[in-house]
């Protein structure tokens, strides 16, 4: 069997929203640092679940005995974009016993009588645990700029928010990799024309969909401001373009991938005799 093909350079370089990014300059149909084809990509996706699941499983083990540390995957994007596809087939290679996935839909009373971070702080993954956020606390700077829901001082207070919200959260052994997925809005109509034409696909079908779609320049737009206000050195953003799904999946694949190798993770030592615990287990 031949070897996988491999990203030439880390996609954390590759991807990252750093200083000057413009995310108007990104090619949704493009595949950054990937020379292979969908069937390579899709070879690598299986090809490193192994690693993934195993990696995992170490930060879940240390967290029985004590570690801190955790990883936090936020996912943004429009609608249709494929974040259901990236924890189907890339979270969903994981124990789902140390994987905890929150969906953001519209705020409840309870959550409207709080700050916007209340509810983000009460699902946020354990220690040991990979935590994956469907949607985020960054609705809240992203649909209220967009509809006016929040003045501009209200929204730059969200920003300076959230920013400490996620230091703080580095700071206590998260590993935090925020990710937007990036289609074109050609790709979107495709996207939402097929769900209308699959009867299988109707459940996935919001008619909010399409009045979002018309604020279309207005999202960018605040996206762009999303990136220059908080792609921090703790929590930086990455832009994943999406056009061709098998792409986004290895893409943030490897992200994770990244984010739980430099966590310096171990199997934790025993804390009894194993030489004597072995003997017992043989003479059982």
């Amino acid at each position: 069997m031949a070897a996988a093909v491999r990203f030439k350079h880390s996609p954390s370089k590759e991807l990252k929203a750093g200083p000057g990014f413009l995310l108007s300059g990104v090619d949704p149909e493009s595949t950054p640092g990937y020379k292979g084809k969908k069937s390579d990509g899709v070879a690598l996706l299986a090809a490193q679940d192994e690693r993934l699941d195993e990696l995992q499983e170490m930060l879940f083990a240390e967290g029985k005995f004590g570690s801190s540390k955790r990883v936090l995957l936020i996912l943004q994007a429009m609608d249709t974009a494929g974040k259901g596809g990236i924890v189907e087939h890339v979270v969903g290679s994981m124990d789902p016993q140390g994987v905890k996935v929150a969906p953001f839909k519209a705020p409840t009373d309870e959550e409207k009588a709080h700050d916007f971070l209340w509810r983000v702080e009460r699902s946020l993954p354990d220690a040991g645990f990979v935590g994956v956020f469907d949607r985020s606390h960054y609705e809240d700077v992203l649909i209220h700029r967009v509809h006016g829901w929040a003045n501009e001082a209200e929204l730059e207070r969200r920003y300076a928010a959230i920013n400490e919200f996620e230091a703080r959260l580095a700071e206590q052994g998260t590993a935090i990799v925020k990710v937007m997925l990036d289609i074109s809005r050609d790709e979107q109509k495709e996207r939402l024309l097929a769900r209308l034409d699959d009867p299988s696909k109707h459940w996935k079908y919001s008619t909010g969909d399409l009045k979002e779609r018309a604020f279309w320049d207005s999202y960018m737009e605040a996206y762009q401001l999303v990136f220059e206000k908080t792609s921090t050195e703790v929590a930086p953003w990455y832009v994943v373009p999406a056009n061709k799904k098998w792409f986004a999946r290895i893409a943030v694949q490897e992200l994770l991938l990244e984010a739980l190798e430099k966590l310096d993770l171990a199997w934790p030592a025993a804390d009894f005799d194993v030489s004597a615990e072995r003997a017992l287990a043989v003479r059982s």
